[in-house]
């Protein structure tokens, strides 16, 4: 076989493989949006759940979603780019920088259900908080903690070593070079990184089910006080999240428009992932333009 004929025959295989992954992403996005798009409205998107009559709506577990991801969101952004920071910049080989390494990757493939049962024994329990939005956000801080890690670690190792080599050699500090210098141009990465595990706490069903509970209290969204129990900002509330609520359509909802409610919500997730992801690589382009000009 020579170079020609086996170079076009791996350039098919290529061709093949990308082909079966958008046939497989664009069935699935077609299935689900064909069920549920003739169900989504205005009233659907705004009006609370309705328990034994048909007609509900998936408002509350909308608001929780963006709550919980936001709650995250302010605990695993700082933390993971400062574990990155290290890993990239100080950490020197050895065996706790592979003790890290090996409790990073054991963290990344643990089964979410698991960290749940963590979330249920330590933030559910041993805190005396219950079923809450934060106990929901600790545990989903867990979960997304080691990848924010490892996209921080690469993100700042990705940079150019000319550009940290003439930030020091012109008498900036090492931390003033990390700030200033490195993170900037890290930011595309970064913000894509950030965008993509933002986009993981929608989806994420098993570890809240343990953690935020499967049901949520009566709201007063003109209520802003957060120690009230009825008002939609108090993180220690239960609160059913739009991936729960899907769960518990299907496996324990008695109304007679199940399969409406379900497949209405699986629509509105799959379109609110599916924006994650384009916001995520257009505003990285943006950065990334306004940085290098390009």
């Amino acid at each position: 076989m020579n170079a020609w004929l086996a170079n076009r025959i791996a350039l098919c295989l290529f061709w093949l493989g990308a082909g079966l992954v958008l046939i497989l992403l664009l069935g699935l996005l077609f299935f689900i949006l064909l069920e549920g798009i003739r169900v989504i409205s205005w009233d659907f998107l705004t009006l609370p759940a309705a328990t034994t009559r048909s007609g509900g709506g998936i408002g509350p577990q909308i608001f929780n979603s963006f709550y919980l991801l936001i709650l995250t969101m302010l605990m695993t952004i700082p933390l993971g780019l400062l574990a990155g920071i290290y890993m990239a910049e100080y950490a020197k080989k050895g065996p706790l920088i592979e003790l890290i390494r090996l409790s990073i990757e054991t963290l990344t493939s643990l089964p979410s259900i698991v960290v749940g049962l963590f979330g249920l024994l330590l933030f559910v329990n041993y805190t005396g908080w219950g079923y809450s939005l934060m106990a929901g956000a600790l545990t989903l801080t867990v979960i997304n903690l080691p990848m924010m890690v490892r996209i921080s670690e690469e993100a700042i190792q990705g940079v150019f070593p000319d550009l940290r080599e003439a930030s020091l050699a012109l008498g900036a500090t090492r931390w003033q070079t990390i700030w200033r210098i490195m993170i900037p141009a890290a930011l595309p990465a970064l913000v894509t990184g950030i965008i993509i595990t933002s986009g993981r706490v929608f989806g994420e069903a098993a570890a809240l089910l343990y953690t935020a509970g499967m049901s949520s209290p009566a709201l007063d969204f003109t209520n802003w006080n957060i120690f009230s129990s009825a008002s939609p900002l108090n993180p220690f509330r239960p609160a059913e999240t739009l991936a729960v609520h899907i769960w518990k359509v299907n496996a324990e909802a008695i109304i007679p428009d199940v399969k409406r409610v379900a497949n209405g919500s699986a629509a509105v997730l799959i379109l609110i992932v599916l924006i994650f992801n384009l916001l995520a690589r257009w505003l990285g382009h943006y950065i990334n333009r306004k940085l290098t000009a390009v």
